[in-house]
């Protein structure tokens, strides 16, 4: 029998006032369910973390909530209404492997703000902001393939957040990377944060999500199992699924 999981149907999901939200999402592929009904809310100005074990759905969750894969069915909504490409634009998004084009740090920056139509000295300025704030100044002539793996993630932190984005998502942004780096990386999530942007991310770093996060998400093979408060979920879950997964152990629902 499946985890029970509790009630996320849109009547029970404060759509109206999120940035962001789902409606009885799903996904199909290979003649798989692998996005269930999933209906949730992104609140504004919060950070809101996607957990679970590995396969639950959380960064096809992402994809689906971005607009880089199509829903098989339900909806996504900004501000109470379908997205157009206004709204995508003010959403930016970061791999848990950077992507990197065959230029520059510095022109990696200047394409994302072309990209967004900055132009001149304005464009300058604010590559120069950019470099600065993700430490890479000194880098800024080097060819971006060829840094290291922190500093290829900060540079494509800085990328996604150069044009200002109201919503960053970002999938296990310091999944492979040493102490020092993964601080790094979350002193400028949590100053983008401090501006005002919204901030959803994966991570299955216990010690990160009670560093980083508001909200908690939890997926178990694609369903919501739970979904509040981190201190709520994390400390106190009700799900099955949360509860092992917080304490380390394999949980499967497929038996009862």
């Amino acid at each position: 029998m499946r985890d029970t999981v509790m009630d996320m149907t849109p009547a029970k999901v404060a759509t109206q006032d999120s940035l962001l939200a789902a409606r009885d999402l799903c996904f199909h592929a290979g003649g798989k369910r692998l996005i269930d009904k999933v209906s949730v809310a992104i609140p504004e100005g919060r950070r809101t973390l996607v957990m679970g074990a590995n396969g639950a759905g959380k960064s096809l969750l992402l994809r689906l909530l971005h607009g880089l894969l199509p829903a098989t069915s339900g909806q996504i909504l900004w501000q109470g209404a379908a997205p157009d490409d206004r709204a995508r634009r003010t959403q930016a998004m970061v791999f848990q492997r950077p992507v990197m084009l065959r230029r520059s740090v510095l022109a990696n920056l200047n394409f994302a703000l072309s990209v967004h139509g900055v132009r001149g000295a304005e464009r300058a300025e604010q590559a120069a902001r950019a470099l600065d704030m993700a430490g890479l100044s000194d880098l800024a002539r080097h060819p971006a393939r060829v840094l290291s793996g922190g500093e290829q993630q900060r540079l494509a932190l800085a990328r996604a957040l150069i044009c200002q984005p109201r919503l960053l998502f970002l999938d296990e942004p310091t999944s492979s990377l040493d102490p020092a780096s993964t601080q790094r990386i979350e002193d400028l999530i949590n100053a983008a944060h401090g501006r005002g942007v919204t901030i959803v991310m994966i991570t299955h770093d216990m010690g990160q999500a009670r560093r980083m996060g508001d909200e908690v998400i939890f997926l178990h093979a694609g369903q919501v199992a739970e979904s509040g408060p981190i201190d709520q979920v994390l400390g106190h879950p009700k799900s099955e699924a949360a509860r092992a997964w917080t304490q380390g152990r394999l949980y499967t629902s497929s038996t009862s």
